[in-house]
């Protein structure tokens, strides 16, 4: 799959803000300054100018931005779509025929494969589809627009040290409409960060190079904050007299403590000693799962539950799962329903991160909220009844 969104990385928001470079208005001199800033922060003047010199403004990068309907899908359709047979069956040939770079991944980052091999599956099809948008005119129209600029202008910035470094070329090297590179999809401060010349050759090519992208995307993702050795997801069964107040990422309990309460594992034992949260991306009449601490490290790559909760599902199906038990969920809501739902919660002083038509944590945090305070089954999954209540 070409791209799907994974905006925030470790690190991303402490970037210092630049008065100097305010988003919008003329786009070349908001290049100007973008030079005048990489200059100021120790890049040589002639580098600079070369590195901005063919930069574009791409609309087909905002429409892109615009465009993330995708998510909009529940977690069943959404999984189904992207987990194919094909899919599944090539990440384990790719775990066989790279069998010791995962070795080595496991030996010195404590990553497991399964979790490699869906972030690369999802990302890029196993190399195949990385993207065809050139990635400093991506970087630099998102920098300029004014719908996130904090994300984007510090990877601008980065952007024109990794060509400093050798490490792109402004004018040739492509990726995703967000600015990410190679086949788990980079962005520059973490390919500076985190990058690994897997392979020995001396460069690190996140493009053409299965060890350099596999071993710094681990990294990466111990640089997250990754616990080494640990689960991240497990699914699970819930008694039907279960307190469906206690899910959702906001309750973390030991898990003998969620044993206790009658949660059962329907793929091999849960890990006691560890912390958890049970999730329903559906409601109570859905699937359920059991999110370890390793869990939330995914919404540093990628901020959308549905596709956190997928890419986590798909790697524990990589190491052995089985398919998950769909249930039968009660009817949610569509596109324009949830946005009325989202624009109600905000009417009501709920932070819904946006009116977007998307059931991210945000409005699912809300919908708990506002279904305790109905009086209806806390379960984080809106209805077309939680609508008309509100």
């Amino acid at each position: 799959m070409r791209h799907l969104i994974h905006i925030l990385a470790l690190g991303l928001l402490s970037q210092p803000l630049h008065a100097e470079t305010p988003c919008g208005g003329d786009f070349a001199a908001f290049v100007a300054d973008l030079e005048a800033e990489a200059i100021a922060s120790g890049i040589a003047p002639d580098t600079a100018a070369t590195f901005f010199s063919g930069v574009r403004q791409d609309p087909a990068v905002l429409a892109a931005d615009r465009k993330q309907g995708v998510f909009q899908m529940p977690f069943t359709d959404f999984a189904r779509r992207l987990i194919s047979s094909d899919r599944l069956n090539r990440g384990r040939a790719m775990a066989q025929e790279h069998d010791a770079v995962f070795d080595r991944i496991e030996a010195e980052y404590g990553v497991d494969r399964g979790v490699l091999l869906a972030f690369w599956a999802f990302e890029t099809d196993y190399g195949a589809f990385q993207g065809d948008f050139n990635t400093a005119d991506a970087l630099v129209t998102l920098a300029h627009d004014c719908r996130r600029p904090e994300l984007f202008r510090p990877q601008v910035l980065a952007a024109v040290e990794l060509y400093a470094e050798g490490g792109m070329d402004p004018r040739r090297t492509t990726g995703a409409w967000a600015g990410e590179i190679g086949m788990v999809q980079m962005l520059p401060r973490d390919i500076l960060d985190n990058g690994v010349d897997g392979d020995g050759d001396g460069v690190v090519s996140l493009k053409t190079s299965v060890p350099d992208a596999l071993l710094s995307g681990a990294k990466m993702l111990q640089h997250l904050g990754w616990r080494a050795n640990e689960p991240w997801l497990a699914e699970v069964t819930l008694p039907a007299d279960f307190d469906w107040s206690q899910t959702g990422l906001e309750t973390v309990k030991p898990v003998s403590a969620w044993q206790d309460m009658g949660v059962v594992p329907r793929n091999g034992p849960l890990a006691e000693g560890l912390t958890g949260s049970v999730l329903l991306p559906q409601g109570k009449g859905g699937p359920a799962f059991l999110a370890y601490p390793n869990f939330r490290v995914y919404f540093d790559w990628n901020q959308s539950f549905t596709y956190v909760l997928t890419a986590a599902y798909f790697a524990t199906r990589l190491e052995g799962a089985g398919i998950f038990d769909a249930g039968n969920p009660a009817t949610g809501l569509d596109g324009p329903q949830m946005k009325d739902l989202q624009t109600k919660l905000q009417a009501r002083g709920h932070d819904v991160g946006g009116v977007d038509g998307i059931l991210g944590a945000g409005t699912r945090a809300a919908v708990r909220a506002e279904q305790a305070r109905l009086g209806l089954t806390v379960d984080g999954w809106p209805t077309p009844e939680l609508l008309s209540k509100l």
